[in-house]
């Protein structure tokens, strides 16, 4: 009977455990007082993020994502390339069943940042710190999420200059229980 009841007891608190894969599209820019003439860059985000709601109307997502992010300047073909490991950490408060608002912190690793063709890692902190905002909706296991990523960090490892990431992410994930 104790074991019968520890196993209902794990099941029901596995009902709402769920892994996330997730493929979209990024928009991002820099910001900050030491830019200038950027312009949106398209970029990709694949990964996937673990989730479990607590409650009937709260949970917590945390995720690996490899995010594409950068700027582009208007007039010149001058296209910075910079690719995140990102490790998103949100919490979710549902407002309607489907519906969800979330906010949290995102640590990102630098992999990789071109200029053009040209290797400029060196350049750039390997550090960033965001706050990602968004919303999600769920519908059949699918789940369309929206997100603005404001990073806190300053992007130069060089010089006293003020440019910080600003990402708009949109996926779509599927979630599987578990």
């Amino acid at each position: 009977m104790i074991a019968a009841l520890l196993v209902a007891t794990l099941s029901a608190s596995a009902q709402g455990m769920y892994l996330k894969p997730m493929v979209g599209g990024t928009l991002s820019t820099f910001r900050g007082s030491d830019v200038a003439d950027q312009k949106m860059k398209v970029g990709l985000v694949a990964g996937a993020e673990f989730g479990y709601n607590f409650a009937e109307n709260m949970g917590f997502t945390a995720g690996l994502l490899y995010t594409m992010e950068g700027s582009k300047t208007k007039g010149a073909d001058y296209n910075n390339n910079l690719d995140y490991l990102n490790i998103p950490v949100l919490f979710n408060y549902y407002i309607v069943p489907g519906l969800a608002v979330k906010a949290g912190v995102q640590p990102g690793f630098l992999v990789r940042a071109k200029h053009n063709d040209t290797d400029i890692k060196d350049l750039y902190k390997k550090f960033d710190f965001a706050i990602p905002l968004g919303l999600s909706y769920e519908f059949s296991d699918f789940v369309i999420d929206a997100r603005y990523n404001l990073s806190l960090s300053k992007l130069p490892d060089v010089g006293d200059a003020k440019a910080y990431n600003s990402v708009i992410m949109l996926t779509l994930g599927y979630k599987i229980p578990f």
